[in-house]
């Protein structure tokens, strides 16, 4: 049987999860998977760590620890932050020897095949150290934007710099000097022998997809697509075993399709072989969710490879990315200490309440912000003292005075509160924010429908707060799982509907369903 293969990219493991990323790919692919099994589809959710990326020596170096602690660590911290969160994951990939193999299975056939070439390139270099410096360990101005941008990728308006793209290029690790161009040979993917199947792929997608990451695209292939750099000359990373590339590693970006692959892997239960999940003969689906500062890579250099592959894996249905969640009205940043860790927040509040606040505010098509007044606020008024009402009302209500199970409106209303739900959770009009809308509007209006003088049965109320605890139930996990637990959820008996304590009442994470 065909599943659903939904990939939220590893996170580099240079520190814990913060609510900028859960407000991302996490809590959204949750959602997803979520529906479809409530829906009775497979679905295996998966993601790891991104061990070999150059963060972690820029962050382990400004935390005083070793790269190899800092991974320990931080993988450990992110997957209790996901568990904390509810993000209920099929896969969650270890970075171990299986790892590694699946990585060179991948890459090995592509360059066998010709499909990577040696070429000389101009890469950042420090005279200082007598080593390259690329990715995380040199900034500069974006040729696209001008903005400040680390190696690799613009994050703020999404275009690739490798090689010699960044102007006026500095380290960024003391003492942050100014670094010039050298040559080097290094292994590299030529993406423009890709354009036409990539532009095939992207105008069949126009239209259905969210339009930041289809405008990015149409740039991209608006001049000559940039070679990928498959290897570099530096010292943190897989070792390359490509002849003519000795001493060098692999390109952490260009180990996302076989990470993936080994997440996914890390989620079924038969030992089959670890890319088996992505062959193209399964007739799986497969979906990304992810930021929109990785579109370039997941978009672009990852989707080539996997055509470079000659049908042999899946191309992905959808991707669905997200824009920054801001804190405050400003970026998050580490480095400022301007943040929320994900697992801090939920010690101060009920999971609940963060992942309905950060579903309603999710930054889908443009920058959105976390508050604490605004959740405070918003929460208590719109979610809590409406759930309350509803609450309140259908347990005081005199349902042996209510007989009219209203047969021939009730099924419409039923299959109507479906179809909208179904429109905010299916991959091609994913949105979790107008799930969450949906929730409040049904919230309010069974309560009105409840409380008002009418003979509308409990059988008829029942049918349609059954849709509604479903689908609220992919948002709040804990409330849904007090709901079901407590009652037979059939037609004709008053089940027993929790109250939600007001923010202001706790001091410390709690749950209802406790």
């Amino acid at each position: 049987m065909s599943k659903t293969l939904v990939i939220a990219p590893p996170p580099t493991p240079n520190g814990d999860l913060h609510v900028g990323h859960m407000a991302g790919p996490y809590l959204a692919g949750d959602i997803y998977a979520r529906y479809l099994r409530l829906t009775g589809e497979s679905v295996n959710y998966a993601t790891g760590t991104d061990d070999s990326q150059t963060y972690v020596i820029t962050s382990a170096y400004k935390l005083g620890t070793s790269p190899e602690n800092l991974c320990r660590r931080a993988a450990a911290d992110i997957r209790r932050s996901l568990n904390d969160w509810g993000v209920a994951l099929d896969g969650y990939a270890p970075f171990d020897d299986d790892y590694k193999k699946m990585v060179y299975a991948f890459l090995s056939p592509l360059h066998e095949q010709g499909k990577f070439r040696l070429k000389t390139v101009r890469l950042p270099y420090s005279t200082h150290r007598n080593t390259f410096m690329v990715e995380s360990f040199v900034s500069g101005e974006c040729p696209a934007c001008l903005a400040q941008s680390r190696g690799g990728l613009c994050e703020n308006c999404g275009h690739p710099n490798n090689f010699d793209g960044l102007k006026n290029p500095v380290a960024t690790l003391p003492p942050y000097e100014s670094l010039e161009y050298r040559e080097t040979e290094i292994l590299v993917f030529p993406v423009e022998e890709y354009r036409a199947e990539l532009e095939r792929y992207y105008t069949a997608k126009k239209g259905s997809w969210r339009p930041h990451i289809l405008q990015l695209m149409t740039e991209l292939f608006s001049r000559e697509m940039i070679d990928f750099p498959i290897t570099y000359p530096i010292t943190w990373g897989l070792p390359s075993h490509f002849p003519g590339t000795e001493g060098q590693v692999i390109n952490a970006w260009a180990e996302g399709m076989p990470a993936s692959m080994y997440c996914n892997a890390c989620g079924e239960s038969d030992a089959t072989p670890a890319d088996a999940a992505w062959r193209a003969e399964t007739g799986n689906r497969l979906a990304y969710f992810l930021g929109f500062d990785n579109a370039y890579f997941w978009g672009v250099t990852h989707l080539a490879l996997l055509m470079a592959h000659e049908g042999k894996y899946l191309l992905p249905d959808v991707i669905v990315p997200n824009e920054f969640y801001e804190l405050e009205n400003a970026k998050f940043s580490t480095s400022r200490g301007h943040l929320i860790w994900a697992r801090d927040l939920v010690k101060t509040l009920p999971r609940d309440y963060a992942r309905f606040y950060l579903c309603l505010t999710s930054p889908e098509h443009n920058r959105s912000n976390f508050s604490r007044d605004a959740l405070r606020q918003i929460l208590n008024e719109r979610l809590i003292a409406a759930w309350n009402a509803l609450a309140r009302s259908y347990d005081t209500q005199r349902w042996e005075l209510r007989l009219n199970d209203d047969e021939g409106n009730t099924p419409l209303l039923v299959d109507t509160m479906h179809q909208r739900l179904a429109l905010t959770c299916r991959l091609e009009t994913f949105s979790q924010s107008r799930l969450a809308d949906w929730c409040l509007h049904h919230i309010g209006r069974l309560q009105e429908l409840v409380a008002e003088e009418s003979d509308i049965s409990l059988k008829a109320i029942n049918q349609q707060l059954r849709v509604l605890v479903d689908g609220l139930g992919l948002i709040m996990i804990d409330l849904h799982y007090a709901i079901v637990n407590a009652n037979p959820l059939n037609g004709r008996e008053q089940w027993a509907l929790p109250e939600l304590p007001p923010i202001a009442t706790f001091t410390n994470s709690g749950s209802y369903a406790s």
